[in-house]
């Protein structure tokens, strides 16, 4: 069925394009698959993203929406108070303790800046805003440190399947924080 007025296109084009890559991985991710997972005619894809490295850019800008919304909904990284350690193990808890294909594809689109040029200013954002939330509490080379760490922590526990141990994440992250 034809839409000649769509408004919403462009963002189930984003959502068909997560989708795929969730589904399928991002070396099956096409224009072609996309429309067809969003229903929208082949040349939608192509206007309203010129390159496949287009799409993934506006994907993993919002797949990187995960964690800020679990960062923004606990509020702990800005409260003085807070232990720093014990709210950042919380952090990647929640985050990994939800679901879990959207946390294995967030972490596949990021590591695809690794091949994908066009990807690495949006994963860059994603360590800087972080770092930048940090620094508020800590240096600025603790506060990479620190992102450095829950990367490597999150992609461990992701790779070897092993479940989050909040209790190691809190030592670890504290042995790291002055």
């Amino acid at each position: 069925m034809a839409r000649r007025y769509d408004p919403e296109r462009r963002q189930r084009i984003i959502d068909a394009a997560i989708r795929v890559v969730g589904e399928k991985g991002i070396a099956r991710l096409s224009h072609r698959t996309v429309a067809a997972a969003a229903d929208v005619p082949l040349g939608s894809t192509t206007y309203h993203f010129k390159t496949l490295d287009d799409l993934l850019v506006a994907a993993l800008r919002q797949a990187n929406e995960g964690f800020a919304k679990v960062v923004a909904s606990r509020g702990g990284l800005e409260d003085p108070e807070t232990d720093l350690a014990g709210e950042l193990a919380g952090l990647m808890g929640e985050w990994l303790a939800g679901d879990r294909t959207g946390v294995e594809l967030e972490c596949e689109l990021y590591l695809a800046a690794l091949r994908r040029p066009a990807l690495r200013p949006v994963a860059a954002e994603w360590a800087r805003d972080l770092a930048d939330r940090l620094s508020r509490r800590t240096d600025a080379v603790t506060a990479r440190a620190l992102v450095a760490l829950v990367d490597g922590i999150c992609l461990q526990v992701l790779l070897t399947e092993a479940p989050y141990d909040e209790e190691y994440a809190r030592d670890v992250l504290r042995r790291v924080i002055p």
